[in-house]
């Protein structure tokens, strides 16, 4: 992530950030330090980055403590086009809002203001139960600022979402098109669906929030970890961090 950003290029999935690194032994890793190799597990390290500005940032959605008809428009479209129910993007909305500026204070209920969800899995503190927490988990993410969906690593159903009245298979054609060359600027892509303008406070190229997921398997056991990280210049910041520990084939 650091050479991407010494390169100054747009964050596209071109780059070398965005190829997975394939399960491998452990050994192959240590095989300059012959005295490790030599006594090292038969362990297997995998591991991939992700962009999180792929997705769309639910926390958009909330500025100064009140709704915005926009974004709820664009998490609306993009229920729509991912197969949830759309009446949750307002139920998402109306909890956000009162877990980031609860009137509690005024109303005396303040017991009764969720907690702000950090993670995805933690929407069930609005009441949005798990089956859709997984259907919108590869579409939609929490980040702690507002952020723009990244044109050159969105995928289709969130390219839809963001820019008005754009159908599926148009956002087909861009997706076919960054992965020729990577887009510059959203100037570029507003060429390829005239007469639409793009906002850049909606879209963009590049990109700041990423998860990291490393794998180390030994035997029927995986330990997997993963990191939400802020690119700042050329300084990586985790921001939050989990691990699970699974056996294979049973759950976690």
């Amino acid at each position: 992530l650091r050479e991407d950003a010494r390169s100054n290029r747009p964050t596209a999935l071109t780059e070398p950030w965005a190829l997975p690194l394939s399960e491998a032994r452990l050994s192959t890793f240590l095989a300059a330090d012959t005295s490790n190799a030599e006594d090292a597990p038969d362990a297997f390290l995998s591991g991939r980055i992700v962009d999180a500005q792929a997705r769309y940032n639910l926390n958009n959605l909330v500025q100064d403590g009140q709704i915005v008809p926009g974004e709820l428009a664009v998490l609306q479209r993009l229920f729509d086009n991912v197969g949830v129910a759309s009446d949750l993007a307002q139920r998402i909305a109306d909890g956000l809002v009162a877990a980031v500026a609860p009137a509690a204070a005024d109303t005396g209920s303040t017991a009764t203001a969720p907690l702000q969800p950090r993670k995805l899995s933690q929407l069930s503190w609005l009441g949005i139960d798990e089956g859709a927490i997984a259907q919108m988990q590869p579409y939609v993410v929490l980040l702690p600022t507002r952020t723009t969906v990244n044109l050159n690593t969105a995928p289709r159903e969130v390219l839809a979402a963001v820019i008005t009245d754009l159908d599926l298979a148009s956002a087909e054609r861009i997706i076919q098109r960054r992965q020729r060359n990577a887009f510059r600027s959203p100037r570029e892509v507003e060429a390829m669906i005239p007469p639409k303008t793009l906002d850049d406070r909606s879209v963009g190229v590049l990109s700041n929030y990423f998860e990291v997921t490393g794998r180390l398997r030994l035997d029927d056991w995986s330990l997997e970890e993963r990191s939400l990280v802020q690119r700042v210049g050329l300084d990586i910041i985790p921001l939050q961090r989990e691990r699970l520990t699974q056996r294979e084939g049973a759950g976690s």
